[in-house]
């Protein structure tokens, strides 16, 4: 039993929460707002979410967004899988791969790519291959809940809800509602 509690105790001290549910709201609220600004009544918008939790904050800005614009938001999920440069890296576990959902074409449109967390941009460089294959948008913008740094290529967030400065030894975990029964930024 002393150990169940030492080992609880290590975990608190490990773990530091950055966000709460009310702030991660307010700062999808800040992100809409800088969308539908920097993007004209006429454009046609879609949000695409990178898998998992970045599909879910995409569904979110979706909801906030409609509500402002008259027109259609379309929204879309992605699976960057196989277009990851470190499959060859994960011989411990066969990647998951699962299914991408863009039932709209993305020629000539304004897509605003949606992720929780932006690193080293590897995986938002995975999405703009995995995008490209679909067809030839208009532009792509990137949105991100938190951006924490470290880049390995040169790749930005147009919209950033965060901006965290978090040595390398450390992760930043997004949890949500729809698949973690919590909400909250943490540091671990």
């Amino acid at each position: 039993m002393q150990a169940d509690i030492f080992d609880v105790k290590l975990i608190i001290r490990i773990m530091k929460v950055i966000l709460k549910e009310n702030q991660i709201a307010e700062l999808l609220d800040e992100i809409v707002e800088e969308i539908t600004a920097a993007t004209a009544a006429d454009v046609s918008l879609a949000l695409v979410g990178v898998r998992s939790r970045g599909e879910i904050l995409a569904q979110r800005l979706q909801k906030l967004i409609q509500d402002k614009r008259s027109d259609k938001v379309e929204l879309g999920t992605l699976d960057i899988t196989l277009y990851r440069d470190d499959l060859n890296q994960m011989s411990y576990q066969q990647p998951e791969v699962r299914t991408t959902e863009i039932d709209f074409g993305i020629d000539d449109r304004l897509i605003v790519l949606v992720d929780d967390v932006l690193k080293t941009g590897r995986s938002v460089r995975a999405a703009m291959d995995a995008l490209i294959d679909l067809g030839r948008p208009q532009a792509i913008r990137l949105a991100v809940l938190i951006d924490r740094g470290s880049r390995e290529l040169p790749i930005c967030a147009d919209y950033v809800g965060k901006t965290l400065e978090v040595p390398l030894d450390k992760t930043v975990q997004v949890y949500l509602h729809e698949v973690d029964e919590k909400e909250e930024v943490v540091v671990e």
